[in-house]
C-alpha cells in the first residue's frame, strides 16, 4: 500500500507527466471557459435588469466579483503548492506556486480597477481607504513582491523556499478581506453571495454572475495550466524529454 502511494506521489509529482496530461484536457477547458465566460458576459450586460439603485453601474459585478473571488483562492492554492514544494520539495508544486503568482497579481489588479470604476459612481471617489479595499491592496503587494523574489533569486530551488515563507505569512491576510465588512464598518457592500444564505440578487441577475463565477475559474485553470508549462519547459529544458518534443514540433 506504502509502496503504491509512493509511487502515485512520484507520478503525479512528475513535470513530465503533468506536461503530457495536461496537454490533453487543455483545449476542453479553454473551450468551456471561453463559452461560459460569452454567456455570461452577453447575459449580464445586455438581459439582465438594471439595479434599482445602481441603474447599469452595477453590472461591473459580472467582472469585479469574479476576480475578487478568483484572485483569493489564486492565493490559497499558491500557499497551497508552496506549502508542498517546501515540506516536500516536489519540484511541480513549486513550479505551480510561481505561476499561482503571475495570475493572482493580475486578478487581484482587476479587482482594484473595476472597484474602483464601480466606486466612482456609487461612493463618489475613485479609492478610499477602507478596510476591504485596503486589504486587497496589500494581497496584490505580497503577489507583487513573490514575483519580485522570483525574478530577482537566480536559484530555482531558494527562489522557491523564500517565496513560500512568504506566500504562507500572505495567508494571514484572506480572512482580513473576507470578514473586513462584517469586523469594521466600510463603505464597501457585503459578501454578494453567501453559502449560508439566500442571496438578495434576483434570479435573472444572479445565474449570469454564477455563470462567470464559473467561467473565470476555469479561465484560471486554462492559465494556470500554460503558464506552468513555460515554466516547466524553462526548468526542464535540458531534459531528454524536452529536447526530444522540441525537436519534433
Amino acid at each position: 500500500m506504502w509502496q503504491k502511494i509512493k509511487l502515485l506521489y512520484h507520478k503525479l509529482g512528475s513535470p513530465k507527466y503533468f506536461y503530457e496530461i495536461s496537454s490533453r484536457f487543455l483545449p476542453w477547458l479553454a473551450l468551456i471557459a471561453v463559452s461560459l465566460i460569452s454567456v455570461g458576459v452577453v447575459w449580464g450586460l445586455l438581459f439582465a435588469p438594471p439595479d434599482y439603485q445602481q441603474g447599469n453601474s452595477f453590472r461591473i459585478i459580472y467582472i469585479h466579483v469574479p476576480v475578487a473571488s478568483l484572485s483569493m483562492s489564486i492565493y490559497i492554492t499558491m500557499a497551497i503548492a508552496a506549502a508542498i514544494g517546501l515540506i516536500w520539495k516536489m519540484k511541480l508544486a513549486e513550479m505551480v506556486a510561481k505561476s499561482c503568482a503571475v495570475i493572482g497579481a493580475s486578478m487581484a489588479f482587476l479587482a482594484l480597477v473595476t472597484g474602483a470604476i464601480w466606486g466612482k459612481p456609487t461612493w463618489g471617489t475613485w479609492w478610499i481607504w477602507d478596510a476591504r479595499l485596503t486589504s486587497m491592496l496589500i494581497l496584490f503587494f505580497f503577489y507583487i513582491g513573490i514575483i519580485a523574489l522570483n525574478n530577482t533569486i537566480e536559484d530555482a530551488q531558494n527562489a522557491a523556499r523564500t517565496t513560500a515563507v512568504l506566500a504562507l505569512v500572505g495567508v494571514v491576510n484572506l480572512p482580513i478581506i473576507k470578514y473586513s465588512v462584517d469586523w469594521w464598518n466600510t463603505l464597501h457592500q457585503p459578501a454578494t453571495l453567501k453559502l449560508t444564505e439566500k442571496p438578495a440578487m434576483a434570479i435573472d441577475m444572479l445565474i449570469p454572475l454564477l455563470i462567470m463565477i464559473l467561467g473565470y475559474y476555469v479561465l484560471f485553470g486554462v492559465l494556470l495550466i500554460l503558464q506552468t508549462h513555460c515554466e516547466i519547459l524553462k526548468r526542464e529544458r535540458r531534459s531528454s524529454w524536452v529536447r526530444k518534443m522540441l525537436q519534433q514540433s
